[in-house]
């Protein structure tokens, strides 16, 4: 009987450290999964995130790589330019592939202001022809295009020609005199 001690004091030992081990890994997989409780991005997020963390280069670079096939070239591009980790890189590389997204130049911070002190100068001089019986008209500026023209043609039509003549005036280089008679020939 003596003989029979030492094994099951061995088999105790070695079943009471099983169920340790057991307690401990379940205790930190429970630890671990109420950490990271944030709700888990969609493939479609995922791609549209890593498509904006992309600059246009790099977005071009990337998709030429996973069109050739290169899937491990495409993730150590994605993780040499994002700094992010590698299995994160797999996963953002994985998702731009199952869902590709067009490249988006970043929102710029503020849009500039219409109304500011100074129109702004094309790099093209954009000239507008109105005419009526045989009087035509023409201004050429370097400060007008389609948009802005739209909008003056439009003040003259609804009736607004003062405000259509300032106007032509603030965007080109010619006198509120001659912008009166411009603006007169486009009312219809």
């Amino acid at each position: 009987m003596e003989s029979l001690v030492v094994p099951v004091l061995i088999l105790l030992a070695v079943v009471a450290g099983v169920t340790l081990a057991y307690r401990a890994a379940r205790s930190r997989k429970a630890a671990h999964a109420s950490s990271h409780t944030q709700p888990v991005a969609t493939p479609q997020e995922l791609a549209r995130a890593a498509a904006a963390r992309l600059s246009e280069d790099e977005h071009r670079r990337l998709y030429a790589l996973i069109a050739q096939g290169q899937a491990m070239a495409a993730i150590k591009l994605y993780y040499e330019v994002t700094g992010e980790g590698l299995r994160a890189s797999r996963d953002a590389v994985g998702a731009l592939a199952a869902h590709p997204q067009p490249y988006r130049s970043p929102e710029p911070a503020q849009a500039p202001e219409e109304d500011d002190d100074e129109p702004q100068r094309f790099p093209y001089r954009y000239r507008a022809i109105a005419s009526k019986g045989d009087v035509t008209r023409e201004v050429s500026s370097n400060m007008l295009n389609d948009e802005i023209y739209g909008r003056i043609r439009t003040l003259a039509r609804s009736g607004d020609t003062e405000a259509a003549a300032t106007a032509l005036t603030r965007h080109s280089d010619i006198s509120l005199k001659q912008a009166r008679e411009f603006i007169a020939l486009l009312d219809d």
